[in-house]
């Protein structure tokens, strides 16, 4: 069983959007430069992270080939639509084994693809991240991207400084995937992750090794979040995800509610993202 490795947060303005998730108490890496156009910023949490996304060399972006994905290609394309949670991101060991597994599974797999880009350590060190992507996707939700990364230098992701919050946010508890036919994507993610599906009402759980699928209609979204799924055009697609907490009293009042278990910044506030906290477990 693989985990959710991070979860790519995507908006047109990469200030305003690091401007936000600070304001929520979280800390955050420096800025980084991709040799395909795109500009990030890290969230370091336990197990898996949260990258914040912006396409800021539109000149640099490599389109789709023939049989060729593209990240960046990708993101633009959604941007155009709408700012949100683009892309759900594995863990990988092997990305070339986790492509010739997915392909020989069925899945509609692409060219592996590898890349670096500069990185500074906490300590001021500069050094290079590398990574080699294992793509995959479905064209019954053709705006939910998938892959797999294997990471060359993983211990950049895992630094006690950048993992240290003021909101005590230890790690990603669940992502939730909404719209229509989203629970017809169980066995799809099923075959990616490796592990069963369990079915609850109105929605399908498929546990990783780090965090939670859920594949919800909109009634249930609606229910644990207090809004409707904010992008149902785009068919089945990310729409929020949960962060545990060691304690809710830590995350910063900026126009949250409680919904049940949760403490729930809405999309609208969120860059069309429905963001939760949730008391979790240390």
């Amino acid at each position: 069983m693989r985990g959710i490795n991070h979860l790519v947060i995507a908006a047109q303005d990469l200030d305003a959007l690091r401007h936000l998730w600070e304001g929520l108490g979280f800390t955050l890496a420096p800025r980084g430069q991709h040799p395909f156009g795109t500009s990030n910023t890290v969230i370091q949490l336990q197990k898996n992270y949260i990258e914040l996304l912006a396409v800021t060399h539109p000149e640099d972006v490599p389109e789709h080939g023939l049989d060729q994905f593209s990240f960046a290609a990708f993101n633009r394309d959604y941007l155009e639509r709408h700012d949100g949670f683009s892309m759900l991101v594995f863990d990988s060991e092997d990305a070339h084994a986790d492509l010739d597994n997915w392909r020989a599974a069925g899945l509609h797999t692409y060219p592996r693809f590898e890349f670096a880009r500069p990185a500074k350590m906490a300590d001021g060190r500069e050094v290079t991240v590398g990574f080699s992507l294992a793509f995959v996707s479905n064209p019954a939700a053709p705006w939910l991207g998938t892959f797999a990364c294997q990471h060359f230098m993983p211990e950049y992701f895992s630094q006690p400084s950048f993992q240290a919050h003021v909101n005590t946010a230890t790690t990603v508890h669940d992502i939730w995937i909404s719209g229509p036919r989203a629970q017809g994507l169980a066995r799809y993610f099923e075959t990616i992750v490796g592990s069963q599906a369990m079915r609850k009402p109105g929605r399908i759980d498929i546990p990783t090794s780090a965090g939670t699928i859920v594949l919800a209609d909109p009634g249930a979204f609606e229910a644990s979040f207090g809004v409707p799924p904010p992008h149902p055009g785009d068919g089945p697609h990310l729409a929020g995800l949960t962060i545990d907490c060691l304690s809710l009293d830590a995350v910063p009042d900026t126009d949250l509610y409680m919904v049940g278990e949760r403490l729930i910044l809405p999309p609208e506030k969120a860059f069309g993202t429905a963001v939760a906290f949730r008391r979790g477990r240390q």
